[in-house]
């Protein structure tokens, strides 16, 4: 399957039901909240701003999650 074939399923995926998750706060803190979908994938959205998600394959995700360990995204 090609990328775009992939990201093209994942944004057809109906998430409607999916469990967030962030980390503990305030209900008015803004935080980023992660969901797990089928298949490796993961969806990610503010929670201020919850109707925008945005939506990661397993590749992009571990991707991601390999740099922010390695450091890629420390603030200097």
């Amino acid at each position: 399957m090609s990328t775009e074939q992939e990201k093209a399923e994942l944004y057809a995926m109906d998430i409607s039901g999916a469990e967030w998750h962030s980390a503990p706060g305030g209900p008015e803190d803004e935080k980023v909240e992660i969901a797990y979908l089928d298949g490796g994938a993961v969806a990610m959205r503010n929670s201020k701003e919850p109707e925008v998600v945005l939506r990661y394959t397993e590749a992009e995700w571990r991707a991601f999650v390999l740099g922010a360990r390695d450091g890629e995204f420390d603030l200097r």
